[in-house]
């Protein structure tokens, strides 16, 4: 009963500590209001076409690894 309440012996051996640093908490709140603030700004948004984005899109990687001009 006593290891309910206490640290086991695995524990102690292994260093495991049973908190959560604090940024375990921070880092999905920051994700989850980024997407949120993201959503929330696409309702003025325009959509592209889908032809002209895939070229640019193209273009960027054909850039990016040396293939193009």
């Amino acid at each position: 009963m006593s290891a309910a309440f206490g640290t086991s012996s695995v524990e102690k051996a292994h260093g495991l500590r049973t908190r959560l640093p604090w940024w375990a908490l921070a880092l999905p709140v920051v994700s989850f209001v980024a997407l949120l603030t993201l959503l929330a700004g696409s309702a003025e948004a325009r959509a592209a076409s889908a032809p002209q984005s895939l070229g640019a899109l193209l273009e960027y990687l054909a850039r990016f690894v040396g293939v193009g001009a």
